[in-house]
């Protein structure tokens, strides 16, 4: 499994805003609950697979039919706003 190159803060950004939907009032958990905008998946969901698969993307990808590109997404938007999606995955544990 080969790791994707470190990208830059803006790099991180456009990517944010070309796959998740930051529409924050339309979901019920707002920071914590957002999808990415082509497949739907939530940004927890694919944090929580990703462990429970070991950090295979391949899986991740396969499991939730996204691209590569939707997960380094995915993982930025979860860099900037990991209290809230780790409260999230908290309470689907729960």
């Amino acid at each position: 499994m080969a790791a994707s190159p470190r990208r830059t803060d803006l790099d991180e950004q456009q990517l944010i805003e070309k796959h998740i939907d930051l529409d924050y009032d339309r979901y019920p958990y707002r920071r914590a609950g957002v999808w990415l905008r082509k497949s739907g998946a939530s940004v927890w969901a694919i944090v929580m697979f990703l462990d429970m698969y070991g950090g295979d993307r391949e899986e991740i990808a396969h499991h939730f039919d996204i691209s590569q590109e939707e997960i380094d997404a995915a993982l930025a938007y979860y860099r900037r706003n990991k209290k809230y999606v780790d409260a999230r995955i908290t309470l689907e544990e729960a």
